[in-house]
């Protein structure tokens, strides 16, 4: 690989760095560069038939995993169909990163092919939906939109990228820190060994744990064990 490449290989270098193993998606015109960057990057491709399905297998792959969900969707219909998962990652507080395409900037306002504002469309429903600007801006935006789904709260970021800026150009980074997920504060200490002694002398101890209990390492398991019920007690 050289030392410079388009925005497409970019994010989907930003991806790998971030631990994304798969990216599904429905072919389009408008997002060929991110796929092709993916194949490069060894990123598996799962091409489903319907936008829907792309962006709904990303959300449950974001819930199975506690990973990241990724779908990228070509631009207009491909993003509007994508927005019942949007909806769903919202109120489920699944991290899940969806890329649309976009027509080129150069031709906004000229009725290009599937021209749309996606970013009107889906910022209520995400934590952060934006357009890429640049090619220089698409491994760093692309990394922050990874870490933004992943931290606390957890939920769906939006990027589309235009067609023209999708073959622009920028240097290949250095894999930097910025890719780590801000996970917040910790939680008080006093406030967990008061939370243990209640249900260590508890009769008939319950925790009642929502997806978010997912990322403690299997402290709430542990937790079950040691107040006398089996692991199998708990779900999340």
């Amino acid at each position: 690989m050289s030392d410079s490449a388009n925005a497409g290989e970019l994010i989907a270098l930003a991806l790998k760095r971030s631990g994304v193993s798969h990216l599904f998606t429905l072919n389009g015109g408008h997002i060929w560069p991110i796929l092709t960057g993916a194949a490069e990057h060894g990123i598996r491709i799962i091409d489903v038939r319907h936008e829907q399905s792309a962006a709904f297998a990303a959300e449950g792959w974001a819930k199975v995993t506690r990973e990241c969900g990724v779908a990228a969707v070509t631009a207009g219909p491909g993003v509007t169909n994508s927005v019942s998962a949007l909806a769903q990652a919202q109120a489920g507080d699944s991290p899940i990163f969806l890329i649309g395409g976009r027509a080129p900037e150069a031709r906004w306002g000229m009725g290009s092919l599937q021209e749309m504002d996606h970013v009107a469309v889906v910022q209520s429903l995400t934590k952060k939906a934006v357009t890429l600007g640049s090619a220089e801006q698409a491994y760093p935006l692309a990394a922050d939109s990874i870490r933004t789904s992943l931290s606390r709260r957890t939920g769906p970021v939006f990027m589309d990228v235009p067609l023209d800026v999708f073959f622009g150009s920028d240097d290949i980074p250095e894999a930097t820190e910025h890719l780590i997920a801000d996970h917040g504060p910790l939680p008080d200490p006093d406030a967990i060994a008061q939370a243990a002694r209640l249900i260590r002398e508890a009769e008939r101890p319950a925790v009642m744990a929502g997806g978010g209990g997912g990322g403690g390492g299997g402290g709430g398991r542990g937790w079950g064990s040691r107040a006398g019920g089996s692991s199998s007690d708990l779900r999340a």
